[in-house]
């Protein structure tokens, strides 16, 4: 199904009032106190069902990137998983959701790598294009009970290593320097047999 993205609507609290105060709780965060964060790039996927927003953030903070996917629902997901509730001009009250924690969004990223599929732009102006590209690396099957997706949340340039763990790869491209500047290629995800899962 076509992502549809409502251009000149509104989000209150918009994501810079609620981000940075969550990415500074988070066991990942590197810095200390709250972050300022710069976008750098987004992406979307596209929910097959064609209700539930899938968003990836690509965000700087000094020298360091961080990858923040978010999902958007019509209605609470878990506690566990709410970054933030908030009002869209258009689709009335949306709950944030860390994305890692939606069954949807963990959908997609197996069908991105078993499909060797590529992600939706999302559309935003003032950041260059940012895009996430699945890669298969086994013939087995690819099911949220016997895959674990390591999300890597800080993101660096270059080639992801050798891995004979791996079921499958997310790589990805983004311009760290703006819109005009090089884009560069990194990893965004490695795909690995859950536990007592055999491979």
């Amino acid at each position: 199904m076509a992502i549809i993205i409502h251009r000149g609507a509104t989000l209150t609290p918009y994501f810079d009032d609620f981000l940075p105060g969550w990415v500074a709780r988070q066991p990942w965060y590197r810095g200390t106190g709250v972050p300022e964060l710069t976008p750098v790039g987004y992406f979307r996927f596209a929910d097959p069902a064609g209700a539930v927003g899938l968003e990836t953030h690509l965000l700087r903070d000094g020298s360091t990137l961080y990858q923040v996917p978010l999902t958007y629902r019509d209605a609470p997901l878990d506690d566990a998983a709410l970054v933030a509730t908030a009002e869209h001009s258009v689709l009335g009250t949306r709950w944030i959701n860390d994305a890692t924690a939606d069954p949807v969004w963990i959908g997609e990223v197996l069908r991105l790598v078993a499909t060797g599929g590529v992600s939706e732009p999302s559309g935003k102006r003032g950041v260059g294009p940012a895009e996430a590209r699945g890669r298969r690396r086994t013939a087995g099957p690819l099911s949220p009970d016997s895959v674990r997706i390591e999300l890597r949340r800080v993101l660096t340039a270059g080639e992801e290593p050798a891995d004979p763990t791996a079921l499958g790869v997310v790589t990805g491209n983004w311009h760290p320097d703006g819109p005009d500047s090089a884009p560069v290629h990194g990893c965004l995800a490695v795909l690995r047999p859950a536990s007592g899962t055999a491979h």
